[in-house]
């Protein structure tokens, strides 16, 4: 069962919010371990299974990095170790900052890096616009139509973990 299916949502990059969490205070009320220590040692167990996929779905479901990441794997389009090929001209884009970032461990300047950091901030906001567009499109589609658009979502996926390493570098940078 995915956690769509257990809060009864439809398959949505944007939920509502309300509806999670009121969700998962019924199913922890209902599926709570401690009403039920005096059941078997089996139906114990199977609470406690249905409580802990509960708190995860929670976590997923309000999270909405954590759940584009999983209607992701959901839909079978990312998987653990998956090898993703990111645009060229985006990886063109990185080696500038890359490169950028290698000159401020030779020689450091402040002026530099804050003009390294306002073009990331950049990226980063285009690729959450173009995020929104697609998330938005996607939840008003019919399903034969998601596919593609759930490609798109993909590649804007790969490209932010991308720049999650590059900001990692940069608040390195700024904390010396």
């Amino acid at each position: 069962m995915n956690y769509f299916d257990l809060y009864q949502l439809p398959v949505s990059f944007h939920v509502d919010e309300t509806q999670v969490k009121k969700k998962f205070y019924d199913l922890s009320k209902r599926y709570h371990p401690d009403f039920y220590v005096n059941e078997s040692v089996e139906k114990q167990q199977e609470i406690l299974e249905l409580s802990t996929l509960n708190n995860k779905a929670y976590q997923i479901l309000s999270n909405p990095l954590k759940r584009i990441e999983y209607i992701l794997s959901l839909k079978n389009l990312i998987a653990e170790g998956d090898k993703y090929q990111l645009p060229q001209d985006f990886l063109m884009e990185m080696m500038d900052v890359n490169e950028a970032l290698m000159e401020q461990e030779v020689e450091p300047n402040a002026s530099t890096l804050i003009h390294i950091t306002q073009q990331v901030d950049e990226i980063e906001k285009n690729l959450f616009d173009e995020l929104k567009h697609h998330t938005d499109t996607f939840d008003n589609q019919p399903e034969q139509d998601k596919e593609y658009i759930l490609l798109k979502i993909k590649d804007i996926w790969y490209r932010q973990k991308y720049l999650l390493r590059i900001r990692d570098s940069l608040n390195k940078f700024a904390t010396r």
